[in-house]
């Protein structure tokens, strides 16, 4: 299986994905993120570059979904959300410190964030969705 860590991967090459319902799709970089947005490609949907015919999860295409793992915030939301930890795992600093000062908003922002990251409703800093 390809890892696109490779030097040789680039970000114009086309892909071909395979969303049940849907059939196979031929789509560019855009037309990927654009998807990933959309909720209609998630992180472990099997891609395939057409070049190499590599098959390889969409969380491994660059600059699509957060290098931050999914798991990790959630658990850091259910553990040290109150003291702000997963908002600064995320990159989120102002909110981190505003959870910080206000433990969590007296655990009610905790709480809510503990929510939206389950629901996957939290971005990163560059508005990537968590892997």
């Amino acid at each position: 299986m390809s890892q696109f860590g490779n030097p040789g991967m680039n970000i114009a090459a086309q892909w071909i994905v395979s969303i049940p319902g849907q059939g196979d799709r031929q789509l560019d970089y855009n037309a990927i993120c654009q998807w990933v947005k959309a909720k209609q490609i998630k992180a472990d949907t099997l891609v395939r570059e057409v070049s190499t015919g590599a098959m390889y999860p969409a969380k491994q295409i660059p600059g699509v979904f957060s290098d931050k793992e999914y798991l990790v915030a959630l658990l850091l939301s259910l553990f040290l959300g109150v003291w702000g930890v997963d908002r600064f795992y995320l990159g989120h600093i102002g909110i981190g410190i505003g959870k910080l000062l206000t433990f969590g908003g007296c655990g009610i922002w905790a709480i809510i964030d503990v929510i939206l990251i389950a629901v996957r409703n939290v971005t990163d800093t560059s508005g990537r969705p968590l892997a």
